[in-house]
């Protein structure tokens, strides 16, 4: 049985491709796909990091490039798609995991930092979706996985401080949802994955008050951040065909934080 389970959580020789992977749970995404047998594009706006990336996945035996993608530029979108696609000729899985958090007031908020979040966290995702289903459909197969969170108020948590990051990951759930009905006969599965608190770098602005760090552990019944290893679990099993049934679905990382 173990033998089994191990082959339906296997990705070789399929194509994935990984924005924001640079570093964080998009780096994690890219190394666990890669050890499960996927050749893989790592994709951010910093390619220096990117190339740091593809070589450790090299090292370690597998198969990966390196490509600056800006996920708000349709160009450098498509570019990233065809650069998996004269690599190696199909793109079987996406993960849209590019994205910014920052904290701010609402009354102070910006225009500005309003457009950028949302460009970055909900544009971005729509844009590499659209580019990447255009190959999907002709494979008649895909799966895409699309990084929500727990913050926006459909099955998680209102945050302050947080209005745009919450609308922008709330319009990905509602996406997600809306492009599994209709690429569902195309054989191309859309889920979700909604982390809670994640030990990365990506907050801007985030406090560090040691009481504020308490509060939150406090609302967790894990009483722990997570790992982003431990969202690249589930990254994998909806990439992989363990999850041949699963489509439209958002599912939660979160240490019980919104069950609780």
């Amino acid at each position: 049985m173990s033998g089994q389970n191990k082959k339906m959580f296997d990705v070789k020789n399929k194509v994935a491709i990984i924005t924001g992977a640079r570093r964080g749970m998009g780096k994690a995404h890219a190394i666990l796909l890669a050890k499960a047998g996927a050749k893989v594009v790592v994709s951010d706006v910093f390619l220096e990091e990117c190339q740091q990336v593809a070589e450790e996945i090299k090292n370690a035996g597998g198969e990966a490039i390196a490509v600056k993608c800006d996920v708000t530029k349709k160009t450098e979108v498509e570019e990233m798609i065809n650069a998996a696609v004269s690599k190696w000729g199909k793109v079987d899985i996406l993960v849209n995991n590019a994205g910014i958090v920052q904290f701010k007031p609402f009354v102070d908020l910006t225009e500005e930092e309003w457009d950028r979040t949302l460009d970055i966290n909900l544009k971005g995702q729509f844009l590499c979706a659209q580019a990447a289903v255009k190959q999907m459909i002709k494979q008649k197969s895909g799966s895409i996985i699309n990084i929500a969170s727990i913050d926006m108020g459909q099955i998680g948590k209102g945050m302050p401080y947080l209005v745009h990051y919450s609308a922008s990951k709330g319009g990905v759930v509602a996406m997600t949802q809306s492009l599994a009905v209709e690429l569902a006969p195309y054989n191309i599965r859309i889920n979700a994955v909604a982390p809670g608190a994640i030990n990365t770098k990506i907050a801007e602005g985030q406090p560090t008050d040691p009481k504020a760090m308490e509060v939150t552990m406090s609302q967790i019944p894990m009483r722990r951040v997570g790992e982003p290893e431990e969202v690249s679990n589930l990254v994998l099993f909806l990439a992989s065909d363990a999850s041949s049934y699963i489509t439209g679905s958002t599912m939660v990382v979160d240490g019980g934080w919104t069950a609780a």
